[in-house]
Formats: C-alpha cells, sequence, structure tokens
C-alpha cells in the first residue's frame, strides 16, 4: 500500500539523516519498535481471525452470505462517520490530544438525517433535501475548521462544543420526537442488491474505494499524511498546514452529511440518540491503525476495522449475549489502541 512505504519531504526534518560515518548508530529501538509493531499488528489480525473462528462454531449462520451483508449494511453508517474520523486523524496527527480528533461527527449524522428528514416530510425533493443534508455537515465541518485552524482552539474541546451545539439544534429542530421520512431514494437504500446483500453494504463499500483512492494513492493525499506526521517539515517545505487541516474537518463533515443521509434510509427516519455512535465511531477509527502495515491510520484499515467491531457485535446478538458488554468491549479496544502506539511511538523516540 502507498502509504505504508516511507516516505518524507526532501530537505526537511523528516529526511533520513546519514548521520556521522565516524559514530555507529544504534538500531536497537528502531528493531524494537518494528518487532512491536509487528506484534501488535500480527495480534490484532490473530484476534480478528479469531473472533471470526470463534463465532462461526457459536453462532449459527454467522459466516452466511446474507449475514456478511448484514453486517456490512448495519456498519455503513459507522463506517461513513469513521472513515470522515480517519481523514482528520491523517491531517492532524494520531495524538488524540493535540492531534486530529473530530467529535462533532455523531451529532452531525444526528442534525443532517434531522434536516434531510424533515425536508422530505415537508413534501420537497430528494435532490433538495440531499443538497440540505450535505450543506448542513459541510457548514459544521467548516466551523470545527475555523475553530481549529483561526481561533486555535485544540480539536478536542473544539469539536466537543461543537457537538453540543449541533445535539442542540437537533433537538430544536425535531422538538425531540422521530421524523419520519419516506422517498424513492430512501427506499432504494434500505433494498437488497445482488446476492440479496443490503445496497447500504454496497454503498459502504463503493464510498470507502473511493476516499482510499483520492487519500492513499495521490499526491493530495500523501501531502495530507506528510501535514499530519511532520507538520513542521510540511511548512518548512511550504506546504499549507492550516489549509490541509481544515480541508480535514470539512471532508469529515461532508461525511457526516452524507451518513445522515443513510441514517434516514436505515431508520426511516430521524430520531433521537444520535450521540451513542460516537464511541463506535472513534474505536473503528483508532483500531484501524493496527491493520496498516506502519501504524498509521489508513482508509482501507478503518474499513477493517468496521468490519470487526460489526461483527463483534453481530456475534454477540446471535449469542444472544447482552448489549451492555459491547461498550465496555470497545472502550478497552480504544484503551490497548492507544496504549499500544503511545508506546511505540515513545520507543520511536529514544
Amino acid at each position: 500500500m502507498l502509504v505504508d512505504a516511507p516516505y518524507y519531504i526532501p530537505g526537511s526534518l523528516a529526511e533520513p539523516d546519514a548521520g556521522n560515518p565516524q559514530e555507529p548508530r544504534n538500531d536497537r529501538p528502531a528493531y524494537g519498535r518494528q518487532a512491536a509493531a509487528l506484534a501488535l499488528r500480527g495480534g490484532s489480525l490473530a484476534v480478528f481471525i479469531g473472533v471470526l473462528v470463534f463465532f462461526s462454531v457459536t453462532a449459527p449462520f454467522f459466516l452466511t452470505v446474507g449475514n456478511i451483508g448484514n453486517v456490512l449494511g448495519q456498519s455503513a453508517i459507522a463506517g461513513v462517520l469513521a472513515i470522515g474520523l480517519t481523514i482528520v486523524v491523517i491531517g492532524g496527527g494520531s495524538n488524540v490530544v493535540t492531534g486530529g480528533i473530530d467529535l462533532s461527527l455523531a451529532a452531525n449524522m444526528g442534525l443532517s438525517a434531522a434536516v434531510y428528514a424533515t425536508l422530505v416530510q415537508a413534501g420537497q425533493g430528494d435532490a433538495v433535501a440531499i443538497m440540505a443534508a450535505l450543506g448542513t455537515g459541510l457548514v459544521i465541518g467548516a466551523v470545527n475548521a475555523a475553530a481549529v485552524t483561526l481561533a486555535g482552539i485544540v480539536p478536542l474541546l473544539a469539536t466537543l462544543a461543537v457537538m453540543n451545539v449541533v445535539a442542540g439544534l437537533e433537538l430544536v429542530l425535531t422538538q425531540n420526537t422521530v421524523v419520519p421520512a419516506s422517498s424513492e431514494l430512501l427506499a432504494a437504500l434500505s433494498a437488497s442488491g445482488p446476492l440479496g446483500i443490503p445496497v447500504l453494504a454496497y454503498v459502504l463499500l463503493g464510498f470507502t474505494l473511493l476516499v482510499a483512492a483520492a487519500v492513499q494513492f495521490t499526491p493530495l493525499g500523501l501531502r495530507l499524511y506528510a501535514v499530519g506526521e511532520f507538520p513542521q517539515a510540511a511548512r518548512a517545505a511550504g506546504l499549507p498546514v492550516k489549509a490541509f487541516v481544515a480541508g480535514s474537518f470539512i471532508a469529515s463533515g461532508l461525511c457526516g452529511g452524507f451518513a445522515g443521509i443513510l441514517s434516514v434510509s436505515f431508520l426511516s427516519g430521524s430520531t433521537t440518540g444520535a450521540g451513542d455512535m460516537l464511541l463506535p465511531v472513534v474505536v473503528t477509527a483508532l483500531l484501524g491503525s493496527v491493520f496498516s502495515r506502519r501504524l498509521v491510520p489508513t482508509i482501507t484499515g478503518t474499513l477493517l476495522s468496521t468490519l470487526f467491531v460489526g461483527f463483534l457485535i453481530n456475534g454477540f446478538q446471535l449469542l444472544n449475549i447482552s448489549s451492555t458488554l459491547v461498550s465496555g468491549v470497545q472502550g478497552l479496544l480504544i484503551l490497548l489502541v492507544v496504549s499500544a502506539t503511545t508506546l511505540l511511538r515513545r520507543q520511536e523516540n529514544i
């Protein structure tokens, strides 16, 4: 994968240093980090495979085509939101405190869904409702971008504040009630496609391919990675760092708007409680980095983590295990992934 290859900006701090030929370099930390990264990546894949094997043995119909399609369809909304968050993490850096994070995504989806459902219920066509929903997400992303790049607020606090404002606007618009909606587009999205697999599953796969192609295989995407991992070097090389960071938040906002449309199709309307999606989205985005070769966030890695979380939840449901355990498992995954990647980065800096 292209983004997993070593890259640097010529003449910058990220350029490999030949060092002093008279002083032997100590490569033990590098070897240690490579071994630890390999263990983390291999362990995550082993856990993924182990989960599939366990549920395929204990849960009936777990690995059938129909159930796999249902998992993809049910994971489409969280997957789209996680991809949006991944773009922000790539552009802002993987430090969850000072780096890229967008906590407003779930609330963004809720408000966008409410706008879409309200317009459809009022008799507006799908085209108008789609533009309004995407426009809502775009505005929210622009507000986040302005708060982070212009006002200089830490992304964690900026997006937290925006999340609360957006959640309040959703309650005002819907009066904290369900807004049912039906249209030809919503019916098409909620239907089944080839092989009996939900259309939402194909939407998730197609959306992932498009975003992965743009982020992981274009010069624009590689510059976004450079801005996130080496901001000082990127700035020295003449890259507009703030513009790239702002663009990542705007792209994330559009993902929130798109997820709002998918949510209306999946739930046949706009419902309250969109904030409950935040934890699964954060889990999915952070977990995606362990599925890449260099432990960096990638769109394809986010898709794999989306499937992992989706299969985990689906297996619990098939075995009639209490859903309250799901949140605990997701919180544990966040703790493990953040701890492991933090230790690896600390070892890298030794």
